[in-house]
């Protein structure tokens, strides 16, 4: 979402709120990012800054630097968890960033839950930017499923691979969460990957992606599979409806018969390259380009 803003001629720069190994400020395709471990003065930043952007954790305490310095806030939100809505409805929030229709609905029911809540005053829905031409390959062999926690469907995957022992699959850790790894000779498993090496590593290594999530807000892995033709099979949350359309296949993450089931239909040649096909069309359905310009145009009316 950023990077829009830097093309547009926009000064950008990203404070990490939490420490990692970089000790000294880089530049990441035009962005300023300044590691917490530098050490440098960030109200100096705030105090200088037209707009000021968080998300998560951090939306209490830039809104009371936005207070104190008297600059717009943008809250991005990145789900519809209550803390979301009531940190973004206490900062004094000029822009809401809501990721998917449902999230906006949800957001309206809380604040017709809560009058006293501030509303922000503007609001824009950005849909999760997934650039195709990023992560789009020719899919590879095996049954994916990316973060491997209970809540992400770890234990679906592990009675999948069970029960279809011919069957390739391919378990990705996660950033988050204790991780099933079923220690089975049809499972590899591969260690965190960064969102830039997901298309070598893992979905060019992918026939088929596994989303028995318990919650999404919307569901990026299965945008970025169907710039392949990658069909999805998923739990259908609100998250993942809206996001995979037509083109999902949603099965609930309770059946593991039914994703088993799905997945052996997918084995035929016919059925695979209709369901590529509906991937590939629903991927240029959430072409990025609408509501990356919106994004810049609510930003941009801030400053």
């Amino acid at each position: 979402m950023l990077r829009p803003l830097v093309e547009r001629g926009h000064d950008v720069s990203v404070w990490l709120s939490r420490y990692g190994q970089a000790h000294e400020e880089y530049e990441y395709r035009g962005i300023r990012v300044v590691p917490l471990e530098s050490r440098l003065d960030y109200p100096t930043a705030v105090r200088r800054a037209d707009v000021l952007v968080a998300h998560l954790e951090t939306v209490p305490s830039t809104a009371s630097l936005a207070r104190g310095f008297g600059k717009p806030l943008v809250a991005v939100c990145h789900n519809t968890h209550a803390t979301t809505f009531r940190d973004m409805a206490a900062g004094g929030t000029a822009l809401a960033v809501y990721n998917s229709r449902w999230m906006q609905a949800e957001a309206e029911l809380f604040f017709a839950e809560y009058p006293t809540a501030v509303r922000p005053a503007e609001s824009v829905l950005v849909r999760p930017p997934v650039f195709a031409k990023e992560y789009a390959t020719k899919p590879g062999r095996a049954v994916t499923l990316v973060n491997c926690n209970l809540e992400k469907g770890g234990k679906v995957l592990a009675e999948l691979a069970e029960r279809m022992p011919d069957t390739e699959f391919l378990a990705v850790k996660g950033a988050y969460g204790e991780q099933i790894l079923p220690d089975l000779p049809n499972v590899t498993v591969l260690d965190h990957v960064d969102g830039a090496d997901m298309r070598e590593r893992v979905y060019a290594r992918t026939r088929v992606l596994l989303m028995p999530s318990s919650y999404e807000s919307w569901g990026r892995a299965g945008v970025e599979a169907l710039a392949s033709g990658i069909p999805v099979v998923a739990h259908p949350t609100p998250g993942l409806c809206e996001s995979l359309g037509e083109a999902g296949i949603f099965v609930d993450r309770n059946d593991v018969e039914g994703y088993e089931a799905v997945l052996r239909k997918l084995a035929a040649p016919a059925e695979y390259r209709l369901a590529s096909k509906r991937a590939k069309a629903r991927s240029a359905e959430l072409d990025p380009a609408a509501d990356l310009a919106g994004w810049c145009a609510a930003v941009e009316a801030l400053g």
